[in-house]
């Protein structure tokens, strides 16, 4: 399968991002602050924001209560809907900004239930064989911003902002999803990658984090 230094603490005046239409990618595990992040660069930019089709999934309360039974299910409506995603934003004249991919849903989501025998492995052969067929139509992110955490975070961000079929996600659950972005991170070579460790990120809130942010994704669009 294919697969912040500290500054002088003033505002940032950067020049708006350029007129020529960008893909902004954010991708990162369950509590690692995407739709923050998406939210701070759409308001930022003006841009136009694609969100995870999670509320429109019919299986996802199911997958959550019976994993083994949905799981294939759930994984082709998410690949199905991100893929009609993807070629909306790409019509899009303007620069605009994703969170989460098609990529992730294959190389991570679905890869853990597989390897976790969620997904059987006939049902596996035919996801990945759909999954690399969609998956080389597609125009790739002019950049994929990585959001990581540890899982303490993740779990006190998933906490904290209580949706009920996140609240009994297993530690172990969230630690393999980690250890399968590393893995993805470390072979994906389709556009530039910002890495941005969020554990003790503040940019909503602190000027030097949010100058640094800004500057380190200004340097790639």
């Amino acid at each position: 399968m294919s697969t912040l230094p500290r500054t002088e603490r003033k505002e940032y005046t950067r020049p708006a991002m350029s007129e020529r239409k960008r893909f902004i990618a954010v991708a990162g595990n369950i509590g690692a602050g995407k739709t923050e992040l998406v939210g701070f660069l759409c308001r930022r930019y003006g841009l136009k924001p694609f969100y995870e089709p999670n509320d429109t999934n019919p299986y996802l309360a199911d997958f959550y209560k019976d994993m083994k039974a949905h799981a294939f299910r759930s994984q082709i409506y998410f690949l199905t809907h991100k893929f009609r995603l993807h070629r909306e934003l790409e019509k899009e004249p303007g620069t605009v900004v994703q969170d989460r991919t098609i990529y992730e849903d294959a190389e991570i989501f679905a890869r853990n239930l597989f390897r976790q025998r969620l997904i059987d492995k006939r049902d596996w052969q035919t996801y990945s064989e759909l999954y690399e067929i969609i998956s080389r139509s597609l125009e790739p992110p002019d950049i994929m911003i990585y959001l990581k955490a540890q899982v303490r975070t993740l779990r006190h961000r998933i906490g904290m902002r209580g949706r009920e079929m996140e609240a009994d996600l297993p530690t172990t659950y969230l630690k393999r999803l980690n250890d399968l972005y590393e893995d993805w991170f470390s072979r994906y070579r389709l556009s530039p990658v910002l890495t941005l460790c969020t554990d003790n990120l503040d940019y909503l809130t602190d000027l030097v984090d949010r100058i640094d942010v800004l500057k380190q994704i200004e340097r790639y669009l």
